[in-house]
């Protein structure tokens, strides 16, 4: 380990300055204008991977962004850990609240600024550096596997049928993911629940056409107005959510499980503070970490209609849309979530004086890791020897739909052990990933790879 960590100390720069050859990249899956970007970012990568030491690396066309493929064998009977990352990252806007180029990468008060910066190119390229380190050093005592997506954003649509006619190729003993965060850097924390996903937009349609709000104000519906008091139906107030049907499969944790979650440090005003708000809200009976992580949610991403234009415009609209996001928990079947909140809007919408077409954008089922097994048992003694700290286990709000995905079409589990922070802005102007993080990573990941080939195994 003195010679891989003296490796890891010599090349400290260049591992910077190659991260952000990539965050230059404008690899937006979202938007068409960038798919030139998008195939040359999966071919910067596939690169990357041959000059961090691995004997095989190709790209895959898809019906949608090509993936990236590597791996490096070192014993047919070595454990073997598949490596899952990927390379799109979100759109920028709004442009004007950045406070540097999102994709002119820089370094201030200690931390990558840029969009990917964490989310995922950041957190992904350090198990590249960390993989060329173990190459170089003649220290890898595990076979792995990369595999890049440029869909994660724009949920993975081609992924799954891809990893379905590979399984031959993707055969591991897990799978190893940094896309998440860390509960701090006081206290290190592994993923080992992530929140499901059921995305769905309405269309709200009244008359016809647009119509004078003076001469018909009073004697119609406007759509606007009946969206919004459909969307608010939704929810009760309690903050539980009013579609019925929709807790019949969710899972209660017990007592000492929610103790547990309970356990790790948590400052609500902190929370509230660093987010602009007086004080954390939601479902009824439960903390704000069990909200944010093992109960479900129903959130309006985006709601518009009529004219939003400069100045005034006096008209009722046709139409108004909406984009609802329901996050769920263990146990919860998205596509059956999805059923059941189309056919209640289009159930209620009459007594609103609309018609709606409702359609299903994308969606993913959560994932829950055991805690008992040898994967994570090394990530936690890896983790445990860089930050001098055990982790907790922490079931994380967000989702990452193909990490079920993995699990049902690959049946092999995964290993969540991300180095974010909930500071790194992901999605959001003025992304940022501090620079502590992405050294730690590349000098805990080898951890990971040593103690999983060791007894833990076993």
């Amino acid at each position: 380990m003195n010679t891989l960590t003296a490796y890891l100390e010599r090349n400290r720069e260049r591992f910077l300055t190659e991260l952000f050859e990539y965050l230059r990249i404008p690899s937006i899956s979202s938007e068409s204008a960038h798919k030139p970007d998008m195939a040359r970012c999966a071919e910067w990568l596939r690169e990357a991977l041959l000059k961090a030491g691995a004997d095989r690396a190709e790209i895959f066309p898809t019906g949608g962004n090509p993936i990236v493929y590597g791996e490096k064998i070192v014993a047919a009977e070595a454990p073997t850990v598949l490596v899952y990352g990927h390379y799109d990252v979100m759109p920028v806007d709004p442009i004007e609240l950045w406070n540097t180029d999102p994709f002119e990468p820089t370094v201030k008060d200690g931390r990558i600024w840029g969009r990917g910066a964490d989310d995922d190119k950041g957190q992904g390229f350090m198990h590249v550096k960390a993989f060329e380190a173990l190459a170089a050093t003649d220290t890898l005592r595990c076979n792995v596997k990369f595999m890049f997506e440029g869909e994660e954003e724009i949920g993975s649509g081609s992924l799954t049928t891809w990893c379905a006619e590979h399984k031959e190729m993707l055969a591991a003993d897990i799978i190893l993911v940094s896309d998440t965060s860390l509960l701090g850097m006081d206290t290190p924390s592994i993923t080992c629940g992530l929140r499901g996903l059921a995305f769905v937009e309405i269309e709200a349609t009244g008359p016809n056409r647009d119509l004078h709000s003076g001469l018909y104000g009073g004697a119609v519906v406007n759509p606007v107005n009946a969206l919004c008091k459909m969307i608010g139906s939704l929810t009760d107030e309690e903050g539980r959510i009013a579609l019925p049907g929709f807790y019949d499969d969710v899972r209660e944790f017990s007592t000492a499980e929610r103790a547990e979650i309970n356990a790790a440090p948590f400052d609500e005003k902190a929370f509230a503070s660093a987010i602009g708000i007086a004080e954390p809200r939601g479902e009824k009976g439960y903390t704000t970490m069990e909200r944010k992580g093992i109960r479900p949610t129903l959130d309006v991403c985006g709601i518009w209609g009529g004219y939003t234009g400069e100045g005034a415009k006096t008209i009722i609209p046709s139409t108004a849309h909406a984009k609802v996001s329901m996050r769920l928990v263990a146990n919860q079947d998205f596509k059956k979530v999805t059923e059941q909140f189309i056919a209640h809007i289009e159930r209620i919408a009459p007594q609103y004086g609309v018609t709606v077409k409702c359609t299903p954008l994308h969606g993913g089922y959560p994932y829950v890791a055991p805690t008992d097994s040898a994967a994570y048992r090394a990530a936690a003694r890896a983790m445990e020897e860089t930050f001098g700290r055990r982790p907790v286990p922490f079931y994380s709000g967000g989702s990452i739909p193909i990490i079920s995905t993995f699990e049902r079409v690959l049946g092999i589990k995964s290993i969540l052990m991300g180095f974010g922070l909930d500071t790194d802005a992901i999605h959001s102007p003025n992304e940022n990933y501090p620079l502590e993080n992405f050294y730690r990573g590349i000098e805990t990941i080898p951890l990971f790879y040593r103690y999983f080939a060791e007894n833990d195994r076993k």
